[in-house]
């Protein structure tokens, strides 16, 4: 656990607005869906990439922090590699899964919020952050799966 000093140490700013813009995607495809149903497959494709990029940059988040550590080992190396690979897999699964797909998602992103929110060493703002963030990446890509089902 953390330490209340560290906790109190405020959320920079530009991280803030940079992963609140970083929503936007998430969320403008149901949107998008629902007020022009012809673009729905387009939408929906758009939040499977996204979600698949986004799960592939806390991926690698996860390796920068490993291999800034005096010896990483094999076990937390592996483990900042699944979630880069399980976006692939559910990127490449057939356009007829894209529900399948984009829950999918948003269960790999929830469930990487609690890794980073129980995770030593993070700053004390950060699982405030990944809240809010997973919180509309979640929103959106269940949302867009409703609106296509």
């Amino acid at each position: 656990m953390m330490d209340a000093r560290a906790a109190s140490v405020a959320m920079p700013r530009v991280v803030l607005v940079y992963g609140l813009a970083g929503v936007l995607p998430f969320v403008a495809p149901p949107l998008a869906s629902l007020v022009w149903p012809e673009v729905r497959d387009a939408a929906a494709m758009v939040a499977v990439a996204y979600g698949a990029l986004i799960l592939s940059f806390l991926g690698g988040a996860r390796w920068g922090l490993a291999v800034a550590r005096p010896a990483p080992g094999i076990g937390v190396i592996s483990l900042a590699m699944l979630p880069t690979l399980a976006g692939l897999v559910l990127l490449l699964l057939p356009a007829q899964l894209r529900v399948a797909q984009l829950a999918g998602l948003a269960a790999l992103l929830a469930l990487h919020f609690v890794w980073d929110a129980r995770s030593p060493g993070l700053p004390g703002w950060y699982p405030r952050l990944r809240a809010m963030l997973t919180t509309g990446a979640v929103s959106g890509l269940v949302g867009e799966a409703l609106v296509i089902a």
